[in-house]
């Protein structure tokens, strides 16, 4: 396993920038509801339909210098960048899961894959809740079954227990946790003020957040996205000098992320009396 460990690590890599290639198909045409499977990809300018070589993560867009092949019209670097991303967020997972050779096993492989897909889920309500304030329900209302489902093939079918996965019955806990707390939050906001205090986009994030982490793991986030959307809407205020409300949504998903990569290191740090609540950690 010593020998193969790196090369699984290349594989993570490789896989996220890959999944990174297909959160931009989401991220631009989810909002829109349009389908992620056909039409195939095309260049939003021209129309016209991307060869293969056109589509390499990252490579493509360095090797036609971020413009199209056949009008020339600018890519956006966001389509790379998110690949990158996909790509170090594939390798920190497979660190925080598989950190050793010794740790290298069909579990935490198949651990790997399922918060793969939790990460890619708030990798896209990020971007669309910061550029069109919607958090799609693909990656979150209609994502919570799917994940209920891979936390019990995880726990039932693997045997794989532990950070950060809660089993079947705490991810059924940590989905109505979650989603129950918030919104609870929402509604009374509604009824004490007569405003949103924040979307139901938010209350199915955090709900479809919790089905992957259990009910102790989605406090654990809902406290720390607390804490970053704070210090988000501060620094945003100082800046541009007037009260500014950035997304939840983002706060959340950055959360979540820091959680999953961090969670057993942070959480004592920040606040010593959660650690106890970390399954595995």
């Amino acid at each position: 396993m010593s020998t193969l460990h790196p090369l699984f690590q290349l594989y993570a890599v490789l896989i996220g920038l890959v999944l990174g290639s297909f959160w931009n198909v989401a991220i631009a045409r989810w909002p829109d509801h349009q389908s992620v499977i056909t039409p195939r990809s095309r260049c939003l300018t021209c129309g016209t339909q991307l060869a293969w070589h056109d589509n390499i993560p990252v490579v493509s867009w360095l090797w036609l210098r971020g413009r199209c092949r056949h009008c020339d019209s600018p890519i956006a670097p966001l389509y790379p960048l998110v690949e990158t991303l996909g790509g170090l967020l594939g390798w920190l997972l497979f660190t925080r899961l598989a950190p050793s050779p010794d740790a290298l096993d069909a579990q935490s492989i198949g651990a790997w894959a399922v918060y793969m897909m939790l990460i890619g889920c708030v990798v896209i309500a990020t971007y669309t809740d910061v550029r069109h304030r919607i958090i799609p329900d693909e990656v979150s209302l209609y994502a919570i079954p799917v994940a209920l489902g891979l936390v019990a093939l995880l726990e039932l079918g693997l045997g794989f227990v532990g950070f950060p996965s809660p089993g079947w019955q705490g991810a059924v806990l940590g989905a109505a946790a979650g989603g129950g707390f918030l919104g609870a939050v929402y509604v009374a906001a509604r009824v004490i003020t007569g405003e949103y205090a924040l979307g139901l986009g938010d209350v199915k994030l955090i709900a479809l957040i919790g089905a992957f982490v259990g009910p102790a793991g989605v406090m654990i986030v809902l406290l720390l996205g607390s804490l970053l959307g704070s210090v988000g809407t501060l620094i945003a205020t100082v800046i541009l000098c007037r009260r500014v409300y950035p997304p939840f949504g983002v706060a959340l998903a950055a959360a979540a992320v820091a959680y999953l990569l961090w969670g057993p290191e942070v959480v004592p740090a920040v606040v010593p009396g959660l650690a106890r609540f970390i399954p595995g950690g």
